[in-house]
């Protein structure tokens, strides 16, 4: 079987899950695929684009949540 046809039955399966309210099979399903989408060329770049994500927001809300202004942040 291909990987993009096991990504495709795990996600039926999740929503199948879901459709019968089963939280943890939906959750199990949906992880699956996204393991088997990280593991393919397409979703190599995801936890890089996650992080750079992560980072930017972070570096978005520091100064908010910190109190600084943001003329003390500039220097």
């Amino acid at each position: 079987m291909s990987v993009g046809l096991l990504i495709l039955f795990a996600i039926l399966g999740a929503f199948i899950c879901a459709k019968t309210r089963s939280a943890a099979g939906a959750v199990v399903f949906s992880l699956v695929a996204l393991v088997l989408f990280i593991g393919t060329p397409v979703g190599q770049g995801l936890p890089g684009a996650i992080g750079g994500l992560m980072s930017a927001v972070d570096d978005a809300t520091t100064p908010a949540l910190s109190g600084a202004s943001s003329a003390a942040t500039d220097r």
